[in-house]
């Protein structure tokens, strides 16, 4: 079995703040779920009571937070080299502290920086951004205000060095010449949150060096 890690990361975009744990590789726990050539991934989405300004309170496994730990968990499979950790699960848990729109993609950036923290083996990070389309206007990581508005959105999630979607959802359609003018800005959200990332762990493990030389 390999050894266990606990990391966590906290991620903002806009005034949308997650906060996202990560526990694994470690024993299943559930033996009749364990799967001798790859790695179990579980992931559980919620929402803090005092995150948005109505205060109501969200059951834990309502259907909205069902479907969006299964969009997380399935984006992030496309990332996680599952088959280099065989009879074993990596529990992610995802809270969104604030939210102000955009909380499906801050909830896989922040899912991606903490399973990189954690040394969980990937291909590539995997990114997302969500990109809309307002007042005949192409417009990136809508807020609150923006998404409420009722024009079409794209959420978009891309795994970036490879160049390869693992995310496509939409809320409405849209001509297909806006609607790739509106997919292209949400990609291009996608890398440069990619290349943030990158600066940020980076800086982690210098960080890292410097004390273990110190």
């Amino acid at each position: 079995m390999q050894r266990s890690s606990v990391s966590s990361a906290l991620f903002e975009m806009g005034n949308t703040r997650v906060i996202v744990a990560v526990y694994g590789p470690r024993e299943v726990q559930n033996k009749s779920q364990q799967n001798n050539n790859q790695a179990l991934v579980r992931c559980e989405y919620s929402m803090a009571n005092f995150s948005t300004g109505d205060r109501t309170r969200r059951q834990k496994g309502d259907r909205r937070s069902t479907e969006i730990s299964l969009v997380i968990r399935q984006t992030m499979e496309a990332s996680i080299l599952t088959h280099l950790m065989p009879r074993s699960q990596i529990d992610i848990f995802v809270q969104v502290l604030q939210a102000d729109g955009g909380t499906r993609s801050a909830c896989i950036n922040a899912a991606t920086l903490a399973l990189a923290d954690a040394g969980i083996p990937m291909r590539d990070i995997v990114t997302s951004c969500t990109a809309g389309y307002l007042c005949s206007t192409p417009l990136l990581d809508l807020n609150y205000v923006e998404d409420s508005a009722g024009g079409p959105d794209v959420t978009v999630g891309i795994l970036s060095k490879m160049d390869k979607v693992t995310l496509l959802q939409m809320d409405a359609k849209l001509p297909m010449d806006i609607f790739e003018n509106v997919m292209q800005l949400a990609i291009e959200g996608c890398k440069a949150i990619a290349n943030y990332i990158r600066e940020v762990l980076l800086e982690n493990t210098k960080q890292l060096e410097s004390r273990r030389g110190g």
